[in-house]
C-alpha cells in the first residue's frame, strides 16, 4: 500500500520479511494486506540527477503514515529552501558547537563574556529546545522576566545580542530559515550619561597623588589623564615601545582581566588603536620616574625591558587594583566617583574644551574615524563652538582697534 504526495515522492508500507533466497519483500510482502500492524511506514523520493540516472531516496522506520508523509514534506521543504531541519539538535547542543566555532575568532576577554552568557543563561532557558523550535516569542518571554527579576537591561540585552548572533549563523549553515531572536531582542539601552572632571579636579587629583604617594599608581595616572590612552594599553605597555628622545610610544598591547581573575595580553581594541601616541612633558617625566623604579628593582640588567608598569613584586597590575586605587585617592580629596574609563572621557573633554581641533583629538584618541568621536563627544561640541566663535570675534575686535585709534 503507498500514497502519492501531490508534490513529489510516496509514502508506503513496508517490512523486513524475507523469501526463500533470503532477499527481503520490502513492500511486496503479502502480510502487509492481511495485517495492518506488520511493518513499518516508508517513504520514497526521486532526485534531480544530472547524469541521466534514477537516483532515489528512500527512508522508513516511521510508525504511520502520516510521520512518513511528513517526513517526506519536511525534506522536500529543505531541498526546495536549502534549509535542512534536524529534529535531533537542540539549542543547547548546536550553541556549544557554535561557541566553540568563536573560540580563535574573538578576543579572550570577548570570549569569556560569551560563554558566560551561553552557559550561565542562554542553555539554561532555551537548551532544552530544539532548534528549529526556538521561536520569537521563547526570547521576549525570557527577557521580560530577567527584567521583572530586577536584571539589568544591559545584561539582558547582551544576552540578546548573542544568542542573536548565533542564530544568524545557524541560517547561514542553513539550520534555520530565519533568526527567531533577531526581531525579539530588546533595543540597545541608551549608553550612560559620561562622567568627567573638570581640569581643575583633574589637576588636584593628579597632585594629590604626586604629593602623597608617589607611586606606580600615581604615574599611570599621569599617563591616561596626560594621553588619553585606555586602561588597558597603559597596564599593557612595554619599554620597547617607550621612546624617550622622540617623546612618543606606541600602542602594541593591552592589558585585559578575564573574569576578574587571569590577566590576559592581547591586541589593542581597533586597527587604528595600534599607533603611536605623542608624549607631553608631563607624561614623559612619569615615565621616567618610573624607569628609575624599574631600574632600582633590576639594577643587573642592561637595559629597559618587559612591561613598564609593574608592582613591587614585578607582576602587572591589574584593573580591579588600579580602579579601587583610584576610587580611594579620589575619595580622600572629595572628588566625583568615577571610573577609569573615564579619565579617557576627562582627557578628551578637555582637549575639545581648550579648542582642540576635533580631527587633532580624534587622532589622539586612535578613533577609527571622526565620527566615532563626533558621536561620543557631540555633546561638547556646541559648548566649543560658541568658544570658538566668541575667539574670532575678539580676534577681529582686537584688529579694529588700531584702526580706530588712527
Amino acid at each position: 500500500m503507498s500514497l502519492t504526495d501531490p508534490q513529489r515522492g510516496r509514502v508506503y508500507r513496508r517490512c523486513g520479511c524475507r523469501d526463500a533466497a533470503g532477499r527481503q519483500y520490502g513492500a511486496r510482502c503479502p502480510i502487509l494486506n492481511t495485517q495492518p500492524e506488520h511493518g513499518r511506514w516508508a517513504y520514497a523520493v526521486d532526485l534531480p540527477s544530472t547524469s541521466g540516472k534514477r537516483e532515489t531516496r528512500r527512508r522508513s522506520g516511521f510508525p504511520d503514515e502520516n510521520t512518513a508523509l511528513t517526513a517526506l514534506q519536511r525534506f522536500l521543504a529543505a531541498e526546495r529552501t536549502g534549509i535542512t531541519l534536524d529534529e535531533t539538535l537542540t539549542v543547547a547542543e548546536y550553541l556549544t558547537e557554535w561557541l566553540l566555532s568563536k573560540q580563535d575568532v574573538l578576543k579572550a576577554t570577548t570570549y569569556a563574556g560569551y560563554h558566560r552568557h551561553v552557559h550561565h543563561d542562554l542553555i539554561p532557558a532555551f537548551g532544552s529546545l530544539p532548534l528549529n523550535a526556538l521561536r520569537d516569542r521563547h526570547v521576549t518571554t525570557w527577557s521580560r522576566k530577567q527584567l521583572a527579576a530586577g536584571r539589568g537591561r544591559p545584561t539582558v540585552h547582551r544576552c540578546c545580542t548573542i544568542l542573536s548572533s548565533a542564530m544568524n549563523a545557524a541560517v547561514s549553515a542553513n539550520l534555520l530559515a530565519r533568526n527567531p531572536a533577531r526581531n525579539a531582542a530588546l533595543k540597545r539601552p541608551a549608553a550612560p550619561e559620561r562622567r568627567c572632571w573638570t581640569p581643575q579636579q583633574a589637576s588636584a587629583f593628579l597632585h594629590h597623588n604626586t604629593e602623597t604617594y608617589n607611586d606606580v599608581y600615581a604615574d599611570i595616572f599621569e599617563v591616561i589623564l596626560g594621553t588619553g590612552m585606555r586602561r588597558g594599553e597603559v597596564l599593557g605597555l612595554h619599554w620597547p615601545e617607550v621612546h624617550f628622545r622622540q617623546r612618543v610610544l606606541f600602542v602594541r598591547w593591552t592589558l585585559a582581566s578575564i573574569n576578574n581573575a587571569r590577566l590576559h595580553l592581547q591586541a589593542p581594541k581597533t586597527r587604528a588603536s595600534r599607533n603611536w601616541v605623542s608624549l607631553s612633558p608631563r607624561v614623559t617625566a612619569a615615565l621616567r620616574r618610573q624607569a628609575t623604579r624599574h631600574r632600582g628593582m633590576h639594577p643587573d640588567q642592561p637595559r629597559l625591558n618587559g612591561m613598564v608598569f609593574t608592582r613591587p613584586d614585578g607582576k602587572p597590575v591589574s584593573p580591579e587594583r588600579l580602579l579601587h586605587t583610584l576610587r580611594q585617592r579620589s575619595a580622600e580629596i572629595g572628588l566625583p566617583k568615577i571610573g577609569l574609563h573615564d579619565l579617557r572621557h576627562t582627557a578628551a573633554t578637555i582637549m575639545i574644551s581648550s579648542q582642540v581641533p576635533l580631527a587633532v583629538v580624534s587622532k589622539t584618541l586612535r578613533h577609527s574615524t571622526l565620527a566615532t568621536t563626533v558621536n561620543i563627544y557631540g555633546h561638547l561640541l556646541p559648548q566649543a563652538a560658541r568658544e570658538a566663535v566668541t575667539a574670532l570675534a575678539d580676534a577681529l575686535d582686537r584688529a579694529d582697534l588700531p584702526r580706530e585709534t588712527t
